[in-house]
């Protein structure tokens, strides 16, 4: 049984499409009973008219109408935009009439019969249209609706990156003065090293802020940015040393970039410590390549070296930093024990 429209719901429209008088009168009757508006006309020139002038939530047409068939006004009606779903009516039992109506767009068929029980068919087929218009409705309306949240959401993160970035980089000025109060010596390094750290995760936020995609991170931009930043805190007089960079093009999830950043941040940090004799300039050369589902950071220099064995100089956390955040992706570390200064080496899935 179809349901009638509760109360204060907008009656649901039908357009009945039949050149036989009689026919239409009695489908008529039949689905105003059900609780539907009915509008019938006799010919595809007065339905197309009407599709024209106010919408319908379905049109019920005919096969064999006066000098034309149903199928001549089908096309039509679905170029219209917000075009109906159509019932089609025959009186044929011909199956190809009903499959040539539903490649032309119908969505559905009725065979008419002389009892008049399609009538019942009819209004279930009626039913069954005006749900799944109901269904996709609804769907459309939840996709729009998590759309909706996750722009709003996304616009809120780039605002928070934005905070936090700003945040960071103040923080990091504070360090930077108070590094300059002190004389050289290991404070003032540790300072120093602290400034840096404090800039790879800062440097994270200001790309993400800035980015259409606030879950992921362009790597070739971000190193970038911080090989600038770590030249400009670590290069002094005595460790006149550059960062030279290369880097493919590639996007990697916010919190492997993190990770990357720090391990960047603390090698590099290192070698302009320990690589090179103190006055002497050198470089420090950072790679990132990926091939074949698996990636590899490389931080290198020309610098005197270091043997596996030999004891970290300074406090040793920069090391614990760097086994924590290899951890944190996967990597393996690898020394190149052939490179004639530090080459160290992290592969990890991409």
């Amino acid at each position: 049984m179809t349901p009638k429209p509760v109360q204060g719901e907008a009656q649901r429209t039908v357009l009945y499409i039949e050149d036989d008088e009689g026919l239409r009168r009695l489908v008529g009757r039949d689905l105003t009973r059900a609780g539907y508006a009915v509008t019938a006309v006799a010919s595809c020139g007065e339905g197309l008219a009407l599709l024209s002038e106010r919408p319908f939530d379905v049109v019920a047409l005919d096969h064999f109408l006066a000098g034309e068939t149903g199928l001549d006004i089908l096309p039509a009606i679905k170029a219209l935009p917000e075009a109906p779903p159509v019932i089609y009516v025959t009186g044929t039992d011909d199956g190809r009439v009903a499959i040539a109506a539903l490649k032309a767009g119908a969505t559905d068929y009725v065979i008419k019969d002389v009892a008049g029980e399609f009538l019942a068919l009819l209004r279930a087929a009626i039913s069954q249209a005006i749900e799944q218009i109901e269904l996709r409705r609804m769907k459309e309306a939840a996709e729009r609706a998590v759309l909706e949240a996750k722009e709003r959401a996304e616009t809120l993160l780039r605002e928070v990156n934005h905070r936090v970035g700003n945040s960071l980089q103040l923080v990091s000025a504070f360090v930077h003065l108070q590094s300059t109060s002190i004389p050289d010596g290991p404070a003032r390094d540790m300072m120093r090293e602290t400034e840096a750290r404090i800039l790879a995760i800062a440097q994270i936020h200001r790309r993400l802020y800035t980015s259409d995609d606030v879950r992921m991170v362009d790597m070739a931009d971000y190193l970038a940015g911080l090989a600038e930043e770590l030249e400009s805190s670590l290069k002094t007089s005595d460790r006149p040393h550059r960062i030279a960079l290369a880097v493919e093009p590639m996007r990697m999830a916010t919190d492997k970039a993190v990770s990357l950043g720090v391990i960047v941040t603390e090698l590099v940090t290192n070698a302009f410590k320990y690589a090179y004799p103190r006055g002497v300039e050198g470089e420090v050369r950072v790679e990132l390549a990926c091939l074949n589902g698996s990636c590899a950071l490389s931080v290198e220099d020309d610098g005197v070296g270091m043997s596996e064995s030999e004891t970290p100089q300074g406090t040793g956390l920069g090391q614990k930093i760097v086994r924590t955040m290899a951890a944190t992706i996967q990597s393996r570390i690898e020394r190149d024990a052939s490179h004639r200064g530090t080459r160290i080496v992290f592969a990890f899935p991409a």
